[in-house]
């Protein structure tokens, strides 16, 4: 599985991701922090990559609009900082981890939650 993450999470956990042996990106270095949410979910998908978010109101809709539309997604791996809090990215760390150990297929038009 290959992610982007979003916005809302520190690089290290990115880095850290990386230096485990992960594909992962963040949305700090490509497309760009501020990118609109529906450009940044279009990226994910154009890269096939599941999107790795917190904004659960924003990008949910845009996943059901997409497969409305007779179109496909990558995938989205939703999180919240009440489960995960951002000041201890250890724990997202090793979670994430052990979901991209897991799954080998991405999640095509399917959400996960962490």
């Amino acid at each position: 599985m290959r992610l982007l993450l979003d916005e809302m999470f520190p690089r290290r956990i990115v880095e850290e991701l990386q230096r485990r042996g992960h594909d992962v990106i963040s949305v700090h270095d490509r497309p760009g922090s501020g990118t609109p949410d529906e450009d940044v979910f279009e990226f994910a998908t154009r890269e096939g990559r599941a999107l790795v978010t917190e904004n659960v109101r924003d990008l949910r809709p845009l996943a059901t609009a997409r497969l409305a539309a007779g179109n496909h997604h990558s995938g989205l791996v939703l999180t919240t900082p009440r489960r995960w809090p951002r000041d201890k990215p250890g724990a997202l760390i090793d979670a994430l981890d052990a979901l991209l150990r897991e799954t080998t297929e991405q999640p095509l038009d399917s959400e996960l939650w962490l």
